[in-house]
């Protein structure tokens, strides 16, 4: 039997197809843009006759049916490895719940059989000569969840970009259970957050760290965008790129020729990422771009590995953080707002590196747009159940629009002193008077 073959002989509706899944299943649908848009919805379509029916995804970006039709959970309870505003909205209204996880680790969950599966439905691309489906804009653990699996069901979208791999991101048709096709209306669009003056200045501080050559990781948002664009206008050259997600800010620089990855110590000549999210533009960009390949987290997120560029630069963006140097980056109190990810992973590999730096942004404070009240985003300590995403012995280089504090190797009261420094300016006397309480203001700091 050829390829094409066995194709057509594992071809199926999406109705068909999700008749597998059983009382009591785990089914897993991976992470962004390998959401299974006709699987979940024919699988909603069984709500009333399923019950106990477990999902995972992470960062959602369309509306989830099975969430969305079975909003009192009668039949399926959803959860996922890592929010996105969508999933976020859930969480708020009890619909989803959070699983914690270093994405490192994550394929770890499920070799170990920590995270059972028994039906996996992801999105791939249209199956090539060889019959070979590639994982796309996903690869993060996907072959550790298939490979789990009880039944593997994969979803052809005719949009996903063909992408290129060093490992883990294809799957032969000989090694799947079923296939579906059916129209889509192409894949989910990740918007570009627009950049702040605050982004802008914070940007602007981490700007004179970077130099040529060296390999770049950056998160999404307004902050990123900014400093893309900063790299795109200046005279930076020979950048590399090793992230776990890749956005359209690595695009620019791409276009703007400062990213050619020739400097690397490790996957010279290749841009290197594990899932993507992003602009019709930049999965254009991908589509059998050579220049690119995917490898799964636990290769991009190792610390080890990140520990083999001599001049790795991480920078991610948090939540809030306190005078002893701990990060959150996850939720608002006990609110769930994103997860922790990847950031611990490269703050831990910036370290590693010979001369890695890592750097963790935010705002200096938040002003309420009921009241006019304005917060810090500092605290004097954490006490209302925010989650401590990089603990305080691994705070990197904290930066608001302040300006930086280089936390590694620092006493209680240089932190102190340090953090306070960028703290905005109406809040660092209440600041002061926590350290001087909690004891870790020292007689001679400035005030």
């Amino acid at each position: 039997m050829n390829v094409y073959e066995e194709y057509k002989k594992k071809l199926c509706t999406p109705e068909e197809a999700v008749k597998v899944v059983k009382d009591g299943d785990w089914v897993d649908y991976s992470q962004t843009c390998s959401y299974p848009v006709l699987l979940d919805a024919a699988l909603a379509a069984r709500k009333d006759e399923l019950r106990d029916v477990k999902i995972r995804n992470a960062i959602s970006m369309r509306p989830v049916q099975v969430v969305e039709q079975d909003p009192e959970q009668k039949a399926f309870t959803f959860n996922v490895w890592h929010c996105s505003g969508l999933d976020r909205k859930y969480c708020d209204k009890g619909l989803a719940y959070y699983s914690p996880m270093l994405f490192r680790d994550n394929g770890t969950y499920y070799t170990k059989g920590y995270a059972p599966v028994n039906v996996a439905m992801v999105t791939v691309t249209p199956m090539d000569k060889h019959g070979f489906f590639s994982f796309g804009l996903t690869n993060c653990c996907q072959m550790e969840l298939l490979r789990a699996a009880d039944t593997i069901i994969f979803e052809v979208n005719e949009h996903m970009p063909y992408t290129y791999d060093a490992y883990n991101g294809h799957m032969h048709i000989s090694e799947i259970d079923m296939v579906v096709e059916g129209h889509h209306d192409g894949l989910p669009y990740a918007p570009q957050a627009p950049s702040t003056e605050i982004d802008k200045q914070i940007a602007g501080h981490i700007f004179p760290y970077l130099k040529d050559g060296i390999t770049l990781q950056i998160g999404i948002g307004g902050m990123p965008n900014s400093l893309g664009a900063l790299i795109a206008d200046s005279d930076l050259k020979d950048l590399g790129m090793h992230t776990e997600l890749m956005s359209d800010g690595y695009l620019k620089l791409y276009q703007a020729g400062k990213i050619t990855n020739l400097k690397k110590e490790i996957n010279r000549g290749k841009g290197v990422f594990s899932i993507c999210n992003g602009s019709k533009e930049l999965y254009e960009f991908l589509d059998h771009n050579i220049g690119i390949q995917t490898y799964p987290m636990a290769y991009v997120n190792d610390p080890d590995v990140i520990a083999q560029f001599d001049n790795f630069v991480s920078i991610n963006g948090c939540i809030a953080m306190d005078l002893y140097g701990q990060v959150c980056s996850e939720t608002a109190g006990t609110r769930h707002i994103s997860g922790t990810g990847g950031q611990l992973d490269f703050v831990t590999g910036a370290l590693k590196a010979k001369n890695g730096l890592a750097f963790l942004a935010m705002p200096s404070s938040r002003v309420d747009k009921k009241t006019g009240v304005r917060h810090s985003n500092i605290l004097p300590k954490f006490t209302q159940g925010d989650v401590i995403t990089t603990p305080r012995t691994q705070a990197p280089h904290m930066v608001t629009e302040y300006g930086v504090a280089r936390l590694p190797g620092l006493a209680t009261w240089q932190r102190a002193e340090a953090i306070i420094n960028i703290a905005h300016p109406d809040c660092r006397e209440d600041l002061i008077r926590a350290a001087e309480e909690q004891r870790i203001w020292r007689r001679s700091n400035k005030r």
